[in-house]
């Protein structure tokens, strides 16, 4: 087991070094102790699915994509973002760090609820993305980014790690800005199954080099088709990964297995 202080957990699938649950998010991380991760990589829903239409594939196709995904209030929204955030910031490690990614429909409220639990945001990076879907209604101006915010806890003490010298080698020898390029996620890497929102595994693979140590545990609470998983499992780090559907598991698993 990954977290022996969850042995009584049944796994959805586990190995040596990594755990999927399926569960519900808030349910599981209660039980989880306290300090007991060393970094968090979330991308939440962003309450997208409200009837409209977007493109994929060069195809009009439909923006709902279930019921997780539901359009909520304003103030829902936010609630439901400071409650995850709050329970993250309990099992993060005093000297952990957390990553969220998200869209302009979301990562504000994202921001705000962070401050408001007691983190410290250390980055605002921008992903822009060199093959953005085109905007189908003209009316504003295409949506090539997305929003990854880092953070640490709020204390001055607190010494959340940075492999600088890693980043600026990957860079050239220069100092990596805070705007990073990219295309969407490639048909490789949705080989076992698609998710709606599946991110790149080049972006995992910068996160978590930037900021963890080979062994850290890592904890993704929304973790769908796994790819912070299978990227933990490259570099020598553990991981856990809980997420209520359980097809979106099975691609995570298989995805992992041939991590291995």
């Amino acid at each position: 087991m990954v977290l022996e202080a969850l042995s009584e957990e049944r796994p959805y699938w586990s190995n040596e070094s990594a755990e999927l649950f399926c569960a519900d998010s808030f349910s599981f991380m209660s039980r989880m102790p306290s300090g007991c991760v060393n970094m968090v990589f979330a991308d939440p829903p962003y309450f997208l699915s409200d009837n409209g239409i977007s493109c994929s594939g060069g195809k009009q196709v439909s923006v709902n994509k279930a019921r997780w995904d539901e359009a909520l209030s304003i103030e829902e929204k936010h609630k439901f973002n400071r409650d995850w955030i709050r329970e993250c910031r309990r099992i993060l490690d005093f000297n952990g760090s957390m990553w969220i990614s998200g869209t302009m429909h979301n990562i504000y409220s994202v921001g705000m609820a962070l401050e408001q639990e007691g983190f410290h945001i250390l980055n605002n990076i921008t992903w822009r993305k060199t093959n953005p879907p085109p905007n189908l209604a003209c009316r504003c101006f295409t949506h090539s980014t997305e929003t990854v915010l880092w953070a640490r806890k709020d204390d001055k003490k607190a010494r959340h790690y940075f492999d600088y010298k890693l980043m600026r080698e990957i860079n050239g020898g220069k100092q990596m800005k805070d705007v990073w390029e990219g295309a969407l996620t490639p048909r490789r890497e949705k080989i076992y199954g698609k998710h709606p929102t599946q991110k790149p595994e080049y972006l995992l693979d910068r996160i978590i080099q930037a900021s963890t140590r080979k062994g850290d545990l890592i904890l993704d609470p929304f973790c769908g088709s796994g790819t912070t998983g299978v990227v933990s499992l490259r570099y020598g780090r553990k991981f856990i990964g809980i997420d209520n559907v359980r097809e979106y598991l099975e691609i995570a698993r298989l995805r992992m297995e041939n991590e291995q």
